[in-house]
């Protein structure tokens, strides 16, 4: 009893230091000073957490939270990797639809390894690998504990960087592909922002699927090198925005069909490109506005070409009751990462160089690979 209570007392002033308890971070239960010897607890965990919104780089740090209770219901995570995504960033700005009450720690997707379950947990074991899906907010820190409705079993065979990385990026390729059109093989596409995790993905789940894509990259220096790397993973043409400039974009393209799906992250010129490849009847699906700047048509786009714009959200797709679906693409796209049919630039950084690749993700090094944290 002395060890247990020690371990609460513990927990206690730690968190009254705060003045706060961890069930605000990431939803795990308060600590309780009074417990049974046969109580389950977390380890502590050691957590990236901003009190309140601003810039990413100035209000996270990291910190000693107190282990908690894992109750009936839960399961203990002991965190492997997850990534940076721009919705995190976003998250921490305050700037994103849903985000979660501050303080907060920080993090969307990744992926672990159960530590521990609660006695009434069932499908579930110490060692089983899993990830949180749908997404939940809460992923940077060593231990998570949630209920165990949130938690997937996935394939021990999971490539780990992929497993943590798969929810956001790769669903949303697919869901693209999917969800607007009806794509089939000998069909194309064209998108920019294809140096993208969505972008890379797009490209190799439509050659996948026998349909050819179009891709637009920003003038930089590197950009021969980028295209031969984007062509390495499926692409069939790959344009720097200046090349594009020239009264017939289509006249560039061999025997590539018009493109009848455009993808957008970008806005701006960047958008008005894409729209211009695009068939009679075509559609563009903005899923992001990397450049800040409005996308603009022109009124014979709409009255000569008939063209549809469409907007993409996959945290609304994922709140329409679509649990179930998620969980069977997630397990269809890391059977892709585990066989190599897709891939995609990543780098692992350890949890203590996080605000290292914290400041890579903010672009403050120029372009760099998708930054995932290594706990």
């Amino acid at each position: 009893m002395v060890v247990a209570r020690s371990i609460a007392l513990k927990a206690v002033n730690t968190a009254s230091l705060w003045g706060l308890n961890r069930s605000r971070f990431g939803g795990l239960p308060k600590v309780q000073t009074v417990r049974a010897l046969s109580t389950v607890m977390s380890p502590p965990s050691k957590a990236v957490v901003y009190e309140h919104h601003g810039p990413p780089d100035s209000v996270t740090r990291m910190i000693e939270l107190p282990p908690v209770e894992v109750q009936e219901n839960q399961v203990c995570v002991k965190m492997l990797a997850a990534p940076i995504n721009p919705s995190d960033i976003n998250r921490i700005e305050g700037v994103y639809p849903v985000r979660p009450q501050v303080p907060a720690v920080g993090g969307y997707e990744g992926v672990g390894e159960v530590y521990s379950v609660g006695s009434a947990v069932k499908g579930l074991s110490p060692g089983d690998l899993v990830i949180p899906s749908p997404p939940s907010s809460g992923t940077w820190q060593t231990y998570v504990v949630k209920d165990h409705d949130i938690w997937h079993k996935i394939s021990k065979d999971s490539p780990i960087e992929y497993a943590a990385t798969v929810t956001v990026n790769p669903l949303t390729a697919i869901r693209m592909l999917e969800d607007f059109n009806t794509l089939s093989a000998g069909d194309s596409i064209v998108q920019n922002g294809a140096t993208s995790i969505v972008g890379q993905c797009a490209i190799q789940l439509a050659r996948y699927r026998g349909i050819h894509s179009i891709n637009i990259i920003r003038d930089r220096a590197g950009s021969d090198e980028v295209k031969e790397r984007l062509k390495a993973l499926g692409a069939d043409e790959v344009f720097t925005e200046s090349q594009l400039e020239v009264k017939n974009v289509k006249s560039l393209l061999s025997n590539i069909p018009e493109p009848a799906l455009g993808l957008n992250c970008v806005g701006g010129h960047a958008a008005s490109l894409v729209l211009k490849f695009l068939r009679q009847g075509g559609t563009m699906v903005t899923y992001g506005g990397m450049s800040k700047k409005s996308v603009t048509v022109s009124t014979s786009s709409f009255i000569f070409k008939d063209l549809s714009l469409r907007g993409f959200w996959l945290q609304k797709w994922l709140s329409a009751d679509k649990a179930k679906e998620c969980r069977d693409m997630v397990d269809y796209l890391l059977r892709l990462a585990q066989e190599r049919k897709l891939k995609y630039e990543m780098e692992l950084v350890p949890f203590d160089k996080f605000h290292s690749a914290l400041e890579k993700a903010l672009g403050k090094h120029g372009s760099q690979p998708k930054q995932v944290i290594k706990f």
